[in-house]
């Protein structure tokens, strides 16, 4: 089997369960929706401990668990008193936004600092638990609007990510001359990343239109969405790309063939999620 029939075949498959897990679930019933991410989260975290080098079983344990704690707290019920008033307590979501912020910032400071070539244990420990399990938290609650559970939310996420990756390679690959950031990533180019800015910021516009059907006055909301996720989940992919590049490996993993692992297809998702429940939340706070 040739290269590019295992990456359409395994990209296939992917999308297809993507889909399907987030299609499926309702609002009284995500499950489909929360055991897909639970097991990107725990596939992410294997991975991530295999490129920084460190123990995988601990930091296993504790993401499924911290993952597990969230799902019963997205299921409670009125009966369930803890897990209730924990439920609807919205300053545990801001004490997890506010960590992953920071961690963001720790991140991009690794990013520009060029003569960073190795990571201390705490370094380690602080990106898994804010880069990788955290955002995953926070990517069950995108979600999840005013009237609750909304797939088109989410499906509409990724699809202006994989517009976004999609045109920046075929801009970049047709004109592009630049380099955008050559010592991480020597294939991505300026050209790429304004082609990828503009065909995601045409394909919100379409999604707020015709797939969402928001009334025109609020189509700002998904370009602004579109910006987000062109601009961090480019910043995403340019770190996990210095993760490899330290680790001395070309992929993060070997789960999905042609595509390398989990986190090589996930790494813009979770570095821009938390900068659109920002968003999301500074709309709610507005409104």
């Amino acid at each position: 089997m040739n290269e590019t029939l295992k990456r359409s075949i395994s990209g296939a498959i992917y999308v297809i369960l993507l889909l399907a897990s987030i299609l499926f679930s309702t609002n009284k019933n995500f499950d489909s929706f929360f055991i897909l991410f639970g097991i990107f989260l725990i596939i992410a975290v294997f991975e991530f401990c295999g490129l920084v080098n460190i123990n995988k079983t601990v930091p296993i344990l504790f993401a499924g668990a911290t993952y597990f704690l969230t799902y019963r707290i997205a299921n409670a019920t009125k009966g369930e008193v803890l897990l209730y008033s924990i439920r609807y307590n919205q300053n545990i979501e801001k004490i997890v936004l506010f960590l992953v912020l920071l961690v963001s910032i720790k991140c991009l400071l690794f990013l520009f600092n060029e003569n960073q070539t190795t990571l201390n244990s705490y370094s380690k420990y602080v990106y898994l638990i804010g880069y990788i399990i955290l955002p995953f938290l926070l990517i069950t609650k995108i979600p999840f609007g005013k009237v609750g559970y909304n797939p088109k939310i989410i499906i509409s996420v990724f699809i202006l990510i994989w517009t976004n990756d999609t045109f920046a390679y075929i801009v970049g690959k047709s004109i592009g001359k630049r380099k955008l950031f050559e010592k991480v990533s020597p294939k991505k180019t300026i050209e790429g990343f304004i082609g990828g800015v503009l065909f995601a910021v045409l394909a919100s516009y379409i999604i707020s239109k015709y797939y969402i059907k928001i009334v025109e006055s609020n189509t700002f909301i998904w370009i602004i969405t579109a910006l987000i996720v062109s601009i961090f989940g480019t910043i995403g992919d340019l770190i996990e790309s210095k993760f490899k590049r330290i680790a001395g490996v070309k992929d993060s993993g070997r789960i999905m063939p042609g595509h390398g692992g989990i986190l090589d297809r996930l790494d813009s998702v979770i570095f821009a999620t938390p900068i659109i429940f920002l968003f999301y939340q500074i709309l709610n706070y507005v409104s």
